[in-house]
């Protein structure tokens, strides 16, 4: 496989750079390519502006519209051009980062915000003229998993913990990034308490993170629901048979048939259990 590793991290001593780089040894031995985007290390722009798209400062900048005309002209600016090279490159994402304020480090959001442009990661239209997202696209058929340290024991972060459910803190970025571009999302690999993770722990999380690694090429991915699949409606709402009165996040999720499927679990169940608390 062609793996492409996008990292947010700005300290070169740190528990995820030591696991980036016991990641990337794993992946050379099972004998995949990859590439690596540093963003700290690039000293990566993380703000949108007209420059990205050649824009004429004196009209109004709608961004869809004018990053769509750039790159259909091939006029985008060098450094996205590039990672989307290497995306186009890619079989798999590997999106590392540390859970800061309950999201992605701002560097992070800002690649996605200027990377994945209209006409590139969205916006496609299929021969029906349906909007192709949500398990469509352009970047469908491409694998991505989500490796995550965070500071919070993991009872926190469990269903009932303070902090929220982990599945839950990276929908917007499972479901509303990289499923919604087409991409297959794996459960993510989640550190937890990684400010305090001891030498003699170190090798234990090493091995797991190339345990999932030796995994990226078959391991299911969270089975969330196409938009074009038949489940929604044309208001790109849940059919009213499809697990009737439940709500919440996990209703995305086509869960393997029996009680799950028919929505006799709580809502608590369905949080905490399979790939959406991984």
């Amino acid at each position: 496989m062609n793996v492409l590793w996008i990292f947010a991290h700005p300290e070169q001593r740190s528990l995820s750079v030591a696991l980036r780089d016991e990641g990337l040894r794993a992946l050379r031995e099972a004998g995949h390519d990859h590439r690596l985007s540093d963003l700290y290390a690039m000293r990566w722009n993380p703000v949108v502006d007209g420059a990205d798209f050649r824009h004429d400062a004196s009209e109004r900048l709608i961004v869809g519209a004018a990053s769509q005309r750039a790159y259909d002209a091939g006029t985008l600016s060098e450094d996205i051009r590039a990672e989307q090279e290497k995306i186009a490159w890619a079989d798999a994402l590997i999106v590392q980062f540390p859970l800061w304020w309950y999201g992605m480090p701002a560097i992070l959001k800002g690649w996605f915000d200027r990377v994945f442009v209209k006409g590139f990661a969205y916006g496609i239209k299929g021969p029906d003229g349906r909007t192709l997202r949500y398990g469509d696209g352009k970047l469908a058929g491409k694998r991505a998993m989500v490796v995550l340290t965070a500071g919070a024991p993991e009872d926190t972060m469990g269903p009932r913990g303070i902090n929220g459910a982990i599945g839950d803190l990276l929908f917007p970025l499972h479901h509303g990034t990289l499923w919604y571009s087409g991409m297959s999302v794996l459960p993510p690999h989640v550190v937890y308490g990684a400010d305090r993770v001891p030498a003699e722990v170190y090798e234990a999380h090493a091995a797991a993170l190339r345990k999932r690694l030796a995994g990226l090429p078959t391991e299911e991915p969270i089975p969330f629901r196409r938009q074009n699949g038949g489940d929604y409606d044309e208001r790109l709402v849940l059919r009213p048979d499809v697990l009737p009165g439940r709500t919440g996040l996990a209703v995305h999720c086509a869960w393997p048939q029996g009680p799950r499927a028919q929505g006799t679990l709580s809502d608590e169940d369905q949080g905490s259990r399979g790939a959406l608390n991984s």
